[in-house]
């Protein structure tokens, strides 16, 4: 019986279940302060005997075990997180093995042992919502060195018309400053949800995104790029990006089919709570 975190800005997704994706019970918790959000996840996990937990944190987080403060959420905005010792917190509620990596890399984890690329050996996971994230896989590897990917802090050109100064609180107009959930909300005044029927803000958004991608593929190559979070909701999107990223790449390498390159996740919302118990098996195996 293996437990998964997507510990999300907003919510926290926690589950029991199977390294197969199969889940016994789903639950969503408000992500507001350390104390009262880990007493919910604690009362949760505290009816079922567990084998090993997968942590799929909001970060930027320490993953380097070397590290004194690894386990740590690190210097997030987010209000009573930041230097949060998470695993170590879960520790000691629950002696069981714990893995730990971030939000987007379950994600990354879930899609290609279970979802949208099933059988492939690389991937890019992009969450665009409160914040803009993403985890790679190449060679059948979560990507990792001094720390872990922090793309969605890239920066990116201004569109000419867009005089918005940008919402990230260490970069201002970085692509999450730029095309966050929030930085939509911001510039045009309402949430995205009620912008549906404004095109000119999806195709905003789109070539800030094709921007991105297009730094992604040049550097990463993947072999599947999949975008969820709840800016990616809005199916327009993707054909704006599909608009753009050719003519940013102006021929320069030969792209695929970008319908079926680019793609919305193939487990749904569930995508980063399954690459949690993937991770959790996974830790698990490490020890025997």
């Amino acid at each position: 019986m293996l437990g998964g975190i997507e510990a999300g800005g907003t919510k926290f997704v926690c589950a029991v279940g199977d390294e197969l994706g199969n889940i016994v019970e789903r639950i969503q918790i408000p992500t507001t302060l350390p104390g009262t959000t880990m007493k919910q996840v604690n009362e949760f996990f505290n009816r079922f005997s567990l084998d090993a937990i997968g942590i799929g944190s909001f970060g930027p987080i320490d993953v380097n075990m070397e590290s004194l403060t690894f386990g740590y959420i690190t210097t997030t905005p987010k209000e009573g997180w930041r230097n949060y010792p998470f695993v170590q917190t879960l520790k000691e509620a629950f002696d069981v093995p714990i893995g730990f990596t971030t939000d987007v890399n379950t994600a990354t984890l879930g899609e290609i042992t279970l979802g949208g690329a099933k059988g492939l050996d690389s991937c890019l996971y992009i969450t665009v919502g409160t914040g803009i994230g993403s985890g790679a896989i190449v060679n059948g590897q979560i990507l990792q060195g001094l720390s872990h990917p922090e793309m969605g802090h890239i920066l990116v050109r201004r569109h000419p018309d867009d005089k918005f100064e940008g919402k990230c609180p260490y970069h201002q107009d970085c692509l999450e400053g730029l095309s966050s959930g929030p930085a939509i909300e911001k510039r045009w005044g309402d949430q995205g949800i009620n912008l549906v029927e404004h095109s000119e803000v999806w195709d905003l958004e789109g070539y800030y995104l094709a921007q991105a991608l297009m730094q992604y593929i040049l550097i990463l190559s993947p072999k599947k790029i999949i975008l969820g979070g709840g800016v990616m909701k809005q199916k327009q999107v993707f054909a704006s990006i599909y608009k753009h990223l050719p003519e940013l790449m102006n021929n320069y390498i030969i792209l695929p089919d970008l319908p079926s390159y680019i793609v919305g996740p193939g487990l749904g919302d569930n995508s980063g709570v399954v690459g949690a118990l993937i991770l959790a098996q996974q830790t698990l195996d490490k020890l025997k």
